[in-house]
């Protein structure tokens, strides 16, 4: 222990942020174990670690028996008559303490105590990132892309915390990548696992990735003046999102789209193209179901039961309010939680 070590410690702290303290505490528990170990596992000690003065000393701490003490260990215990002897304050049942010099350590315990301070500083690390990510949960992120498995699809990415993969279930239908390219991702979860660190969830198809995009450009929904009331999508084909204002001056529809589509058209190009519905919310049922519909034109809407309906269209509009394979009336079904039923009148 000496003023390389602290210097280290201090080095840890500026470039992986690990506190100094922690190390220190840790380093402490490394040197008992190493020393007990040593000793067979029969022994007591205190470390004393000062940063101030860069040094680290050990104590063996050893209880104060009888003379006749008939389980005495040396390593544990210490005749009365001796403790006396080195100070007369000691008293049967106290403890005394004698420092130990480190230099006696034998290279096993010296091993010993270094892989369990590389091992906190890995835990460390590992608590960081999670910590990291967790910030960022269900947030957006951009990272770039290391590598592409060909087998799978499954891409890695360098997320500037860590290297995580993006896998190919959630990325959009039809998109490819290459090495270097600079792509967003949506953080969905983050969980710990003990022996490979952090496990990270990214997702290019996930739903809250489009809401989080319009959360990110339109400030009239970071103000809380525009609200994202529901939201579905199929990736790399339809999203449809219900939008409603608190101000009745402010149109939440134009608001997301933006002048001249200025506000949008960025998020369409980091979807690859993936079309929008922007839709007005309602709190009547009827209204919303319509417009959930859009771009057909409904003539109207009739509950039959909860969550249950029909919706008259002309003739004309009956294709286009079902959409392709039936997309448009199964999208407007996630997003108002009814049951469409479509007729042509």
């Amino acid at each position: 222990m000496n003023a390389e070590f602290f210097k280290a410690l201090e080095i840890l702290e500026a470039e992986k942020g690990i506190p100094k303290e922690y190390m220190i505490e840790k380093v402490e528990v490394a040197l008992i174990s190493a020393y007990k170990r040593e000793q067979g596992g029969n022994s007591n000690v205190r470390i004393v670690i000062d940063p101030v003065k860069k040094d680290v000393k050990v104590y063996q701490v050893r209880e104060v028996v009888e003379n006749d003490f008939e389980e005495y260990d040396e390593l544990l215990h210490i005749r009365l008559d001796e403790a006396k002897s080195l100070s007369k304050r000691h008293t049967l049942g106290g403890v005394v303490e004698t420092e130990l010099k480190v230099k006696n350590f034998r290279r096993l315990s010296a091993q010993t105590a270094k892989q369990v301070i590389i091992q906190a500083i890995r835990e460390a690390e590992r608590g960081m990132i999670i910590k990291e990510y967790e910030d960022k949960r269900e947030a957006i992120i951009t990272a770039v892309v290391q590598r592409v498995d060909p087998q799978n699809g499954n891409v890695l990415v360098d997320t500037g915390t860590s290297i995580a993969t993006l896998l190919k279930s959630e990325q959009i239908p039809g998109e490819n990548f290459a090495v270097g390219d600079h792509v967003k991702v949506f953080v969905t979860e983050v969980s710990k696992d003990s022996q490979r660190g952090p496990i990270v969830t990214l997702s290019r198809t996930h739903s809250h990735m489009v809401k989080r995009m319009f959360e990110n450009d339109v400030p009239e929904i970071s103000d809380g003046t525009v609200v994202i009331k529901a939201i579905t999508r199929e990736a790399g084909s339809r999203v449809k999102m219900a939008v409603a204002s608190n101000d009745e001056a402010v149109d939440p529809v134009g608001a997301c789209i933006g002048p001249h589509g200025s506000r949008i058209r960025g998020i369409l190009s980091e979807l690859r193209g993936e079309k929008i519905d922007i839709v007005r919310y309602s709190e009547k049922p009827e209204e919303f179901i319509a417009n959930a519909l859009s771009p057909a034109n409904v003539k109207e809407v009739v509950i039959e039961s909860e969550k249950v309906c029909y919706v008259i269209v002309d003739s004309d509009q009956l294709s286009l309010a079902i959409g392709k394979a039936g997309q448009n009336a199964r999208l407007a079904a996630r997003l108002t939680g009814f049951k469409i039923d479509i007729r042509a009148e």
